[in-house]
């Protein structure tokens, strides 16, 4: 069997089992299964306005589930989205809202989406330098950086950065706002589109280039990678970089197509979703574009069960999935 097809059926069998969990707890929780399951699918998917809400939470889980698969084909582990995103989120805001007037939007735009990637990047860069040339373990460092960054954000907001008495900086001018999808009043924005571009993107580094062939190496085995003639060591590091930069763009989205500022707690959450997304679809960028819809469809058709069911239903579902999938592939023959 093929790895892809292996993949197919893992994700399968993890859905199954995941629908029997979700059965079971409804059960437990003396609700019909049938009912709610409906209920939950026309919560999701039952009109424009719940497609929409699907795709705005699928979006960013799409940019954090790629800053977690880079660095998989490296060998490494970004469980540092939170603080990736945080940073360049607010660094994406203060600058737009400071940007002159008379800049075309298109560059305007473009130069707030720079900063947020640069921002992210230089925030996992730091994270894999510190594995690979001090031998701090990457998963301990994002942990912390996570918990530093989120404080030194709140302070800085403090300092002056936010507005008056509030946890929140000044607006974008409405220029520099992404505009709707116009999905039924939907927060869903042309966002989406960038998501699937950096989802085609980085698919093409792995396939196409000699970097994503050196993350590749590096992920196999560092000894051979090096043997090879390989930069092993810089490989990782740009792996890491480059998902920053795709926490970045999660922390763009949220401020140019959703909250257009900054404030504390944006995206909260959704850098640790982002790894069960990556997981699910084993690290494939285009199979993250799927595993990232099947978890906004999930936490969309949750709001409309709340009132029968725990709310904490949909977390155990995803928890199911991901654990099924990952171990189904762990059985896999190398």
């Amino acid at each position: 069997m093929t790895g892809r097809a292996a993949t197919v059926r893992a994700v399968a069998i993890a859905i199954l089992t995941a629908t029997a969990a979700g059965s079971l707890l409804m059960i437990v929780a003396g609700a019909s299964p049938v009912a709610l399951w409906r209920q939950l699918f026309a919560s999701a998917l039952g009109d424009g306005a719940s497609v929409g809400q699907v795709l705005f939470r699928a979006t960013p889980l799409v940019f954090t589930g790629l800053a977690v698969a880079v660095p998989l084909r490296a060998g490494l582990f970004n469980i540092g989205g939170e603080g990736q995103l945080t940073a360049a989120a607010l660094a994406c805001a203060v600058v737009a809202a400071a940007l002159p007037a008379e800049l075309p939007a298109v560059l305007a735009i473009a130069v707030a989406v720079v900063v947020a990637m640069a921002a992210g990047a230089a925030v996992g860069a730091a994270t894999g330098a510190l594995r690979v040339y001090r031998g701090a373990h990457e998963v301990i460092v994002a942990i912390l950086l996570n918990t530093i960054i989120g404080g030194v954000a709140l302070w800085l907001g403090n300092r002056g950065l936010f507005v008056g008495e509030s946890t929140r900086t000044r607006t974008i001018a409405p220029a520099l706002q992404l505009p709707d999808l116009g999905l039924a009043g939907s927060s869903a924005s042309v966002s989406v589109v960038g998501a699937i571009a950096a989802a085609v993107v980085v698919a093409w580094l792995f396939a196409r280039t000699t970097v994503g062939f050196g993350w590749q190496m590096a992920g196999r085995g560092l000894e051979a990678a090096r043997a090879a003639g390989l930069a092993v060591d810089r490989a990782r590091v740009s792996a890491m970089a480059t998902a920053g930069a795709m926490a970045g763009l999660a922390g763009a989205h949220f401020v140019l197509g959703h909250k257009h500022a900054y404030e504390d707690g944006l995206g909260r959450g959704v850098g640790f979703v982002g790894v069960a997304v990556a997981l699910l679809a084993q690290g494939r960028p285009l199979a993250i574009i799927a595993s990232a819809l099947l978890f906004g469809a999930l936490a969309q058709g949750g709001l409309g069960v709340t009132g029968d069911v725990p709310k904490e239903m949909v977390d155990v579902l995803q928890a199911v999935i991901v654990l099924v999938a990952a171990a189904s592939l762990g059985r896999r023959k190398p």
